[in-house]
């Protein structure tokens, strides 16, 4: 028997509406925050902010330091989306302006960073996730990565621990409190 060309496109048709999910989702995690943390080693402080401009796309601003005519600014967009109904994955694309306390100049370095990463629950109260991605400057990049654990004690306020590989300062191990609005 034959197939005709109407029932293989029929076929394909059928196999990817089974594909598509059958009920919208919306994002799980809120991406309206303001973030303030401590880094160790070397000791850092910093803050973060991100608004949500479009149901799937925020900006970005962060600023870290040591308090030592030292920062690392940064400043970008992301993008965010469910993956199922506990988790989410999202993106970044942001220029960083960073001044050593050698430097007596506004920041002498800038780069580029591009990341992404997942977020899911892991308990009713507890998110967990991991990002990674790379730093450009104009002749090397640099990987860089996380993990990190969050607990939400309300709607509106959480307090998390990040582990960060190779960052502008290095490895660091991170508190945060993270307030939504």
């Amino acid at each position: 028997m034959r197939i005709k060309p109407q029932q293989k496109l029929s076929s394909l048709l059928l196999g990817l509406a089974l594909l598509t999910p059958l009920s919208a989702q919306a994002n799980n995690f809120g991406y309206n925050f303001f973030e303030a943390r401590i880094g160790t080693s070397p000791g850092t402080f910093g803050a973060q902010g991100s608004m949500i401009f479009t149901e799937n796309s925020h900006f970005v601003a962060k600023i870290d330091s040591e308090f030592d005519g030292d920062w690392d600014i940064a400043g970008g967009i992301g993008f965010n989306g469910p993956v199922n109904q506990f988790a989410d994955i999202y993106g970044q694309i942001l220029l960083h302006n960073i001044k050593d306390e050698s430097s007596h100049k506004i920041g002498d370095t800038t780069m580029t960073e591009v990341n992404f990463g997942f977020r899911t629950w892991l308990l009713q109260q507890i998110e967990v996730g991991a990002q990674y991605g790379q730093l450009f400057d104009s002749d090397k990049s640099k990987d860089i990565g996380g993990i990190h654990m969050r607990f939400h004690s309300t709607d509106q306020m959480s307090v998390g621990l990040d582990i960060r590989f190779n960052g502008v300062y290095g490895g660091q191990m991170i508190m945060s409190a993270r307030f939504n609005y």
